[in-house]
């Protein structure tokens, strides 16, 4: 039995729209609540989501959007972890706790569908290490 490959999709159209304006709400919606918390660390957390979602929509970006994809995941999977570990256990956690899983699940959809899965996004790692090693000096092309 072959395993199903995931095959990219184009990032138009309106399910395009919808899941990046899913992501991009949920965002800024996790964004919002670390704002409201104060303290330095939260005021971090949440200015990494407003950049994240930014960066989500500019189109100067749109090469690099699964790179941006993958920095959104990571990065709510250590808020998450972090929680999960320090937090403390109040109302408002849980909901936004519940907005960061709800966007997890529309980053593992974009990386599906846009991305050819995570075998498409490690194929697009390791084509970006091959070119930064080889602007490297003395490592170009001669």
């Amino acid at each position: 039995m072959h395993a199903v490959k995931p095959v990219p999709r184009t990032e138009t159209g309106s399910m395009a729209i919808a899941l990046r304006g899913g992501v991009v709400i949920l965002t800024l919606l996790t964004a919002a609540v670390h704002a409201s918390l104060g303290g330095v660390l939260f005021t971090l957390n949440a200015a990494v989501y407003l950049a994240l979602a930014v960066a989500m929509v500019l189109p100067a970006i749109a090469p690099v959007r699964w790179l941006v994809r993958l920095a959104l995941l990571g990065f709510a999977v250590a808020t998450i972890g972090g929680w999960l570990l320090f937090g403390a256990r109040f109302p408002l956690a849980y909901l936004d706790k519940a907005v960061e899983l709800a966007l997890l699940v529309f980053l593992a959809i974009e990386i599906w569908l846009f991305d050819g899965g995570p075998a498409g996004d490690l194929r697009r790692a390791r084509r970006l290490a091959a070119t930064l090693v080889a602007a490297l000096p003395g490592r170009g092309v001669r």
